[in-house]
């Protein structure tokens, strides 16, 4: 089985790694097990420490200044400019590129798709329908499926949600589950929950990382060393998270465990209540998923054109370039000052 991206940005990126990644295991795979497999493919699984071989991924991309494109390189995975050779070495395809993007990438490559081929799109608000009316022009019978994760698949322990198109059958579902479940958690769930999701896990490790470098600043206006600040806050909230997935208890429970009557825990949590804590929290999953219609009502309605759409890939990196790049040399550090130019006050 082959697996292609158009597109080389963070997602492919953080797929292709979690893919290919050596040691450890996704909720739902198991490290050194076979290659998933359909009984179509004739080429035999072959031994390797991820779920799937680097030569085995080819990924596309427009853009060769992006970071993630020497990341995808250095791990094996082939890159080329063309998404049309990226179709025709592939069985699964993700679209991994921005919703805006996908009518566009469909005309261009349509012509391409083939009845062996799965189509997988990670486009937030980009129906399974919308993509089956275009392919079907050149195809009669696409198998599509739409799926929604998020970047933690890079260690896997990402959160994936998918729903399966009109033509894809069964077998093609649970051989994306397969691959899936290899970086985290991967569930079905019918097509019309997963704007929701996009609010919910989706945009979720955003908040998650915004949340705990909050909670480090508040480390630091306290006394403790930066470095120290966020170690401590990022072991608080996987620690957290593991209690609840291991216990399967309410997170409410878990919290008032923690709370002491007169407490500095329940003080703190009254403080944060007092600001909307919880409001705030359920109304930024709200707004997400509100922005994934919005952003599907647009690609229906055609309003961006293709000018603005090559516009914004020009500008996405000045636009959109994060304080930390997943795909940067040598190893990672999670306590990256946010400016060079900050200062020690």
């Amino acid at each position: 089985m082959s697996v292609g991206f158009i597109g080389a940005g963070q997602l492919a990126f953080a797929l292709a790694r979690g893919f290919t990644a050596a040691g450890g295991s996704g909720r739902g795979g198991r490290a050194g097990s076979a290659e998933p497999s359909r009984a179509a493919w004739a080429d035999a699984p072959v031994p390797f420490a991820g779920v799937l071989a680097a030569h085995k991924i080819t990924a596309s991309s427009p853009d060769t200044d992006l970071p993630t494109v020497s990341g995808l390189r250095k791990i094996g995975v082939n890159f080329t400019l063309s998404n049309k050779e990226t179709v025709k070495s592939s069985d699964v395809l993700f679209l991994a590129v921005k919703p805006p993007i996908i009518p566009f990438i469909l005309e261009e490559v349509g012509p391409d798709i083939e009845p062996r081929h799965i189509v997988v799109s990670c486009a937030a608000g980009v129906t399974i329908s919308s993509i089956e009316k275009k392919l079907s022009t050149f195809c009669p019978t696409p198998k599509v499926i739409r799926c929604m994760t998020n970047t933690p698949v890079i260690v896997r322990e990402g959160a994936t949600v998918y729903a399966t198109g009109t033509h894809a059958d069964v077998e093609d579902g649970k051989l994306l589950e397969q691959l899936m479940a290899s970086v985290g958690f991967c569930t079905e769930v019918e097509e019309d929950l997963i704007d929701a999701v996009t609010g919910l896990s989706g945009s979720g490790p955003a908040y998650a990382f915004t949340a705990l470098d909050a909670l480090a600043d508040g480390g630091v206006k306290m006394g403790l060393p930066r470095r120290l600040a966020v170690r401590l806050g990022a072991q608080a909230l996987l620690g957290a998270a593991k209690m609840l997935l291991e216990s399967e208890q309410h997170p409410g429970q878990l919290k008032d465990n923690v709370c002491s009557p007169g407490g500095a825990t329940i003080h703190a949590l009254h403080f944060l209540e007092s600001g909307g804590f919880r409001s705030l929290l359920i109304n930024a999953v709200e707004a997400s998923c509100i922005r994934t219609r919005e952003l599907q009502h647009m690609a229906d309605q055609e309003k961006i054109s293709l000018a603005a759409i090559k516009k914004t890939l020009l500008d996405k990196v000045k636009l959109e370039s994060p304080s930390l790049s997943v795909a940067s040399a040598g190893k990672v550090s999670l306590f990256t000052s946010k400016s060079p130019s900050s200062k020690k006050n």
